[in-house]
């Protein structure tokens, strides 16, 4: 049977029977959505990340496929995950004397940060009644998902429900991150960036490169140091709530 005789539907199981198509989608929707973030000026609402994550949920909602069937093909992504987790080292080496130099102001920061996020986290999920593997899925939530999922698993966690909530937060800090701060009149870009990194990880970091240079630097460094200080607090806080 040839393509031309195929009727759409019999088409699309051809081609999601190829081992690269759901990665092609993926990297599709990705670039779809950046070129619609850059034809609104970079607005906070128009998210490549989440425009793209809607293109493929779209995409896979209407065509029937299962995540399972979609992960086979995209998971050449996720096993990016871990050499993009182990390239967080570089901002931190990069900016050794800038850590030497404010160490204090730093240590302070990100102490606070992983602490706030981290402990209102499982303070609302035991308000909201929640308990067990939910909490531990729950309190990673703000660091790279590859360090998410992995904190998660050694905790008692679920990891896919782990990188749900890992998505979400980044894409909601991304699009929150520039009205915030500028409703909070905070125009330093060092802090600015470091605040986006520590609450947002990596999509948040990806957001602050959009804005400025300094900001996408210094969230650079605050999502890295958030992953060490967060594989740290997670298990000793989750003590505590349990």
């Amino acid at each position: 049977m040839t393509l031309r005789s195929l009727d759409p539907s019999a088409f699309w199981i051809y081609l999601a029977e190829q081992p690269l198509f759901f990665l092609a989608i993926t990297l599709a929707a990705y670039l779809v959505g950046d070129r619609i973030a850059a034809a609104t000026g970079r607005h906070p609402l128009a998210n490549p990340v989440l425009i793209a994550i809607l293109l493929v949920g779209t995409a896979l909602l209407v065509s029937g496929t299962s995540h399972a069937r979609y992960f086979e093909g995209a998971r050449f992504v996720h096993v990016l995950l871990g050499p993009a987790t182990v390239a967080l080292a570089l901002p931190i080496w990069r900016n050794r004397a800038l850590i030497a130099r404010h160490w204090r102001a730093i240590g302070a920061a990100l102490g606070i940060g992983a602490l706030v996020g981290i402990g209102s986290t499982l303070i609302l999920a035991r308000l909201l009644g929640l308990s067990g593997a939910t909490l531990a899925s729950l309190a990673p939530k703000s660091v790279t998902a590859a360090i998410a999922m992995g904190i998660a698993e050694q905790v008692g966690g679920t990891p896919p429900l782990t990188a749900v909530l890992v998505i979400a937060t980044g894409i909601l800090g991304a699009v929150m991150v520039t009205p915030l701060m500028n409703l909070l009149r905070i125009r330093d870009y060092a802090a600015r960036g470091f605040a986006v990194g520590i609450a947002a990880h990596g999509i948040g970091t990806a957001r602050a490169l959009q804005v400025n240079e300094k900001a996408g630097a210094y969230a650079a460094l605050g999502m890295a140091l958030n992953g060490l200080v967060t594989a740290i607090l997670v298990p000793l806080l989750l003590f505590l709530f349990r």
